[in-house]
């Protein structure tokens, strides 16, 4: 049975490689292609494919925000960026925003094919580039939590202050008292080094001790 799919692709002459491509392939099936993203929501409510192809610069509505919305409203459907970005924030916005793959345009054709299989599977295709990037995002936030010693519980404290939880908050949703969140905040300044909140927030984004996802 084939695999259903759609593309979205702002250029013309690639897009219908795409198509053409993927249309001699007898595991796929092109249901859909489009040159923007604007109406996402709609079109996968009407085509429901398995997966999509969404390069990220498109005229109206970025891919980032597409995948946004396909994984919001179509949580199954699995979307791979297909794109020439490898900068860091492009790659882990569309991650952070639900994307099961990251493909560079200078991708071969054959490996093209065999992300999207490896996708239907299950798996988690990237570039080798883009790959290395978050293994070296990974190591380096585990890093940074190893070098000011943040026990578990502080860098939980931690994530919640990042994301502008108040005190009163922060123990409602720690199951902690008031006095008990102070406690762990003074701590956590002291092994950072910092001597306020705002402080401890700046150098927990700079080190990449929590994660915003």
């Amino acid at each position: 049975m084939s695999i259903s799919l759609v593309i979205y692709e702002d250029n013309v002459r690639l897009r219908q490689s795409l198509e053409l491509l993927l249309s001699v392939e007898s595991g796929f099936e092109v249901i859909g292609s489009f040159s923007n993203c604007t109406d996402v929501a709609k079109q996968m409510e009407q085509l429901s494919p398995e997966l999509v192809i969404m390069d990220i610069d498109m005229p109206g509505m970025s891919g980032i925000e597409g995948v946004k919305r396909i994984k919001t409203e179509f949580p199954d459907i699995k979307v791979i960026m297909y794109t020439v970005f490898d900068d860091d924030n492009r790659i882990f916005d569309c991650i952070c925003n639900g994307a099961d793959g990251y493909l560079l345009k200078n991708t071969s054709p054959l490996k093209l094919i065999q992300a999207l299989i490896e996708l239907e599977e299950g798996g988690a295709p990237m570039s080798p580039f883009v790959a290395q990037k978050v293994f070296h995002f990974f190591r380096n936030a585990q890093q940074g939590n190893e070098s000011f010693n943040l026990t578990p519980r502080e860098i939980e404290i931690l994530e919640w202050l990042v994301r502008g939880n108040s005190y009163k908050m922060i123990a409602d949703k720690s199951f902690i008292s008031i006095d008990t969140v102070k406690k762990h905040l003074q701590n956590i300044y002291h092994k950072l080094h910092v001597n306020c909140g705002t402080e401890a927030v700046v150098k927990a984004l700079q080190h990449k001790i929590v994660r915003l996802d």
